[in-house]
């Protein structure tokens, strides 16, 4: 058998502009050993994943060796971090390999996270320990499962080598997969240094990338914009909808493609409550949850203000331009927020009525303390089924999660409505429902048992929970405890960024 690994490399990001990227080799490590490969999604990129097992797959994945065709680069970008700009900061722990272009007909970066340092590690060793490679691998695929837009894990490593932290703890190297990792962050990077050459070379690279149906548009830049935030707006709905938690969303980990990046101090809320924080570096709640949509809307102003002169040579005449398209952004949030919310509920048509009575279910849980995902997930339990209680059965998780007493009058007022807008509350409400609600999510407290399983080098509880995840919306008994809250003992309260 031939183990030497084919990539079909098609590199175009090194083509725009030399300011954007420095060359840069990953560091080799010691003793690169394999974790787990994502087989379906290295199919999907033209990769054999037996030649990405064998050993010379095992040495590309570490950054021990470089396969033909790839051209690594770390690439420049800047940002603003928690609210401060800093106009330096870049890929100081990951190497991007190049592109391949998926069966899908989409482009794709493949990125190896934690290899070595770069021009831009600010003091840094460049590497990265194992737990934030479990963690982003594990909540990575997880998103990709419940259908979100997001960076994707191809591969996980270890490297045999120990990372000083806090402790010394296990290296590891992780395989990330992007629509391209251009961030709001890469253009205020040019914008900040008032090179208009490379602005104007990175816009034309992201239309022709991303959005070229723009290309053919009055003002392409304006038009390039309006697609993102709609994007934006779009992704940050569907994080509120699922009760995720980003953590760290500073304008460098903001893609302009539209997936989310960067699962360092993200969490998934268990009790609803709307200014819940798990980053332990947000000491002020600015990325709480219930502050998603707003800081998506003032990152965005930033790639508005880093986009002016391009929109406009006079920035001036530029500003009137953008505003009505920025100002978008909170109708187009709100009806793609509304409509995930009516989906979770079995509402086929979001109005005033719907609005209020999604406002006031989050009340309720919010006063009652109740599991956001399971919250969610039984109230199908609470429908007629047209009294076909073997589908029930057979799809449903009944008794999994009780609802408090008081949320009797709510619901009669919810089936109601579905009576009134969609006839009799059926079986074909309740399948729906199901489909929209997971019932397993990628708990805190068992990603943190896989990662503390993982540092003394027992990956079994990594690997069933990723298995387990990859069908969230499927109720297997057999699996339950995934499903279970966590108990008092075991909550996670705060998340690290773990650089």
């Amino acid at each position: 058998m031939n183990d030497a690994v084919n990539i079909p490399f098609d590199n175009t990001y090194l083509r725009v502009a030399s300011t954007l990227f420095a060359n840069q080799l990953p560091t080799p490590v010691k003793q690169p050993g394999l974790i787990r490969i994502n087989s379906a999604l290295a199919e999907m990129l033209y990769i054999n994943p037996k030649q990405l097992e064998s050993e010379e797959g095992v040495a590309v994945l570490a950054g021990n060796k470089i396969p033909q065709g790839a051209e690594p680069i770390a690439t420049a970008y800047a940002g603003h971090q928690f609210g401060g700009f800093n106009p330096r900061l870049g890929d100081g722990r990951a190497i991007l390999l190049g592109e391949v272009i998926g069966q899908d007909g989409h482009r794709y970066d493949l990125q190896l996270k934690g290899s070595g340092i770069t021009p831009y590690s600010r003091n840094g060793d460049g590497r990265s320990p194992l737990g934030p490679v479990l963690r982003e691998y594990i909540l990575s695929e997880f998103m990709a499962a419940l259908g979100v837009r997001t960076t994707r894990s191809l591969a996980a490593v270890t490297t045999g080598e120990t990372v000083i932290r806090e402790q010394a703890l296990p290296g590891a190297v992780l395989t990330r997969v992007a629509r391209s990792h251009i961030r709001v962050g890469t253009f205020q990077y040019f914008a900040a240094r008032d090179d208009l050459e490379s602005l104007t070379k990175l816009a034309d690279h992201v239309i022709a990338r991303h959005y070229p149906e723009a290309a053919q548009a009055n003002n392409p830049y304006l038009s390039m914009l309006a697609q993102v935030i709609q994007a934006q707006a779009e992704l940050i709905a569907h994080w509120q909808s699922i009760g995720f938690i980003h953590g760290v969303m500073n304008t460098d980990n903001m893609l302009i493609s539209g997936e989310t990046v960067d699962y360092g101090p993200c969490a998934f809320m268990e009790n609803y409550h709307p200014s819940t924080v798990f980053s332990s570096i947000d000491h002020q709640g600015r990325y709480a949850y219930s502050n998603q949509p707003a800081i998506g809307h003032w990152n965005l102003a930033c790639l508005a203000q880093a986009l002016l002169p391009l929109v406009d040579k006079d920035e001036a005449a530029a500003i009137p331009l953008i505003q009505p398209i920025l100002d978008a952004y909170g109708d187009q949030y709100t009806a793609a927020y509304q409509q995930r919310m009516c989906a979770k509920l079995g509402i086929a048509q979001a109005n005033h009525e719907t609005d209020e009575l999604i406002t006031d279910l989050l009340v309720l849980m919010a006063k009652h303390s109740v599991d956001f995902t399971l919250g969610f997930r039984v109230l199908a339990d609470w429908l007629d089924w047209d009294g076909n209680a073997e589908s029930a059965k057979a799809i449903n998780s009944a008794g999994l999660y009780p609802l408090p007493a008081e949320f009797q009058p709510w619901v009669l007022r919810w089936q109601q409505l579905l009576d009134a807008g969609q006839g009799k509350h059926t079986t074909d409400i309740g399948i729906a429902m199901l489909a929209n609600n997971p019932v397993f999510i990628a708990r805190n407290h068992q990603v943190e048992q896989a990662i503390q399983a993982g540092n003394v080098g027992d990956f079994a509880p990594f690997h069933k929970l990723v298995d387990v995840l990859a069908k969230p919306f499927e109720f297997d008994a057999g699996n339950k405890g995934y499903a279970d809250p966590a108990m008092a003992e075991q909550r996670v309260t705060q998340t690290f960024c773990g650089t």
